[in-house]
């Protein structure tokens, strides 16, 4: 006798296959069997479900079992079998009715004593399972989070005995609400708040510019000039995520990190590795791929603090997915595609003792050792980074003041939604993603904005791919303003930050 129960496998809402358990007993000397390509912890799983059984007075059959995790080539890892195992097993065994089985997907760890465990991913499972019309049976642990996608169906249960029953129609499991995530807030204000920093009108305008159009931004300026409180405070001048954009981002860090953290929910990841980072740590790998630094920042912030101090080889990997928004990682048995839509944002210090150009005059770096330096990055990097600004140090007087004149993130962050929301009516996305023909048509320029832009291609030598950055970073800046055409001030403005051009 043999039965399917289904599971679905889904990697932060990308279509993966269905993978079915298939439970067959036949006449036989008593063994259990998994077939399909299972890790250590699905082979595991042969003793804590029969455990499991035992302990919830279910009788095991004295016959040869033979468990098949279909699609076979597809690696199966984790304990979230155990539950479609055991679930096979008795209705294979007709200790459970079956004819309800295909309504439901399951997952789920078991105790040796029958009760569920939590599993890793379930909120990108869940967002999987909802596009099935199935509804979803998990453990009661993982509901608050699978219950974030809306078109879910999601039933919680503590153990193998209450699912039993409610297939048996005993005691049914009610639908899980959770009507907290509803209630939380996104408005911006747990990020710290810009008017915090002091001076650099120059750098907020900026951060201003990039938030509103979803640019890539780089900061040089010596030490302790505000270059990380500015980055620190980006994401609370960042226009609200959209439902789909924090199921992404929070089915991405389900999956990688185990689970996701409700109260993030809709607030915009800020992810900021150190500069020991590595390529994997980065991109993400592993022989069984999992999502790197620039996937976990997925609608959020990248913030590359000390740039230059990381290795040149860790920061080439980041080329192609600026341009693509997404990561291929291909090993020898397999390739894992992750999205990486994210917004950069990096700081560094001018030179090697970081004191180029400030006031003290401590710098006595070599015109050798500030070109060596820079040189970490690569020009196709920075040739990828849409705004390069200056922060220079804050003056005494500015510094010494007790009250800021700043504006607050809230204000700014206005400005910011209502830019972004004339960018989606427009071309239903950022300014920062727009295509080459895309920027032909809405970007069109007089004949003086025109000149001006001949004049500084000629001067600082700019790319093809400079060029196109410079005429969406003004883009961005005439939406700000609300105004349809670009002028040569929005232009004259965008070239001003393509600092490391000028060098």
């Amino acid at each position: 006798m043999s039965l399917a129960v289904l599971y679905s496998r889904a990697l932060a809402g990308i279509q993966a296959p269905l993978v079915t358990v298939e439970t067959h007993i036949a006449n036989g000397l008593p063994s259990f069997t998994i077939v399909g390509l299972p890790d250590t912890e699905v082979k595991e799983s042969k003793d804590r479900v029969r455990a499991a059984l035992q302990n919830a007075q279910f009788k095991i059959p004295a016959q040869r079992i033979t468990v098949n995790l279909a699609p076979a080539d597809l690696p199966k890892e984790s304990g979230r079998f155990d539950l479609p195992i055991a679930l096979g097993i008795l209705a294979a065994t007709g200790q459970i009715p079956s004819d309800k089985l295909d309504q439901y997907e399951w997952a789920g760890e078991l105790a040796l004593t029958g009760e569920l465990r939590p599993i890793h991913g379930a909120l990108a499972m869940t967002y999987n399972a909802s596009q099935s019309g199935r509804s979803f049976v998990l453990p009661q642990q993982n509901a608050a989070e699978a219950a974030l996608v809306n078109k879910a169906t999601i039933y919680a249960a503590k153990s193998l005995l209450q699912i039993c029953a409610h297939l048996s129609g005993h005691e049914s499991l009610p639908v899980y609400q959770n009507p907290a995530a509803n209630d939380m807030d996104t408005s911006g204000s747990a990020y710290p708040d810009l008017d915090e920093v002091k001076g650099q009108t120059h750098a907020k305008r900026a951060l201003e510019i990039a938030a509103a159009g979803g640019h890539s931004l780089l900061m040089i300026g010596p030490p302790g000039t505000g270059k990380s409180m500015l980055a620190a405070r980006f994401p609370g001048i960042l226009p609200p995520m959209t439902e789909a954009e924090a199921l992404e981002s929070a089915a991405i860090q389900s999956l990688s990190q185990g689970s996701f953290n409700i109260d993030n929910w809709k607030k915009r990841p800020f992810r900021s590795p150190h500069h020991t980072a590595s390529g994997i740590a980065l991109v993400g790998g592993g022989s069984y791929p999992r999502p790197g630094e620039i996937s976990l920042a997925m609608h959020g912030v990248l913030f590359l603090d000390e740039l230059a101090e990381f290795d040149r080889k860790v920061l080439e990997v980041l080329r192609e997915p600026l341009e693509s928004g997404k990561i291929t990682i291909s090993r020898a048995a397999r390739q894992a595609e992750f999205p990486a839509q994210f917004q950069l944002i990096a700081a560094m210090n001018p030179c090697p003792c970081g004191y180029l150009g400030h006031p003290s005059g401590k710098c006595h770096c070599t015109p050798d050792q500030i070109a060596r330096y820079r040189g970490r990055i690569s020009g196709p990097l920075l040739d990828r980074i849409d705004m390069q600004i200056e922060v220079p140090a804050v003056p005494q007087q500015e510094l010494m003041k007790q009250q800021t004149t700043g504006e607050k993130s809230s204000t700014i962050r206005q400005r910011v939604e209502k830019a972004h929301q004339l960018q989606l009516n427009r071309q239903g996305k950022t300014n920062s993603r727009l295509s080459v023909k895309e920027i032909d048509q809405l970007c069109a320029l007089d004949d003086a904005s025109e000149n001006l832009l001949k004049q500084a291609i000629s001067r600082l030598n700019l790319s093809a791919r400079a060029y196109h950055r410079i005429l969406k970073v003004a883009r961005t800046i005439a939406d700000l303003a609300s105004i349809e055409k670009i002028n040569n001030q929005h232009i004259a403005e965008a070239i001003q930050y393509r600092r490391l051009d000028k060098q």
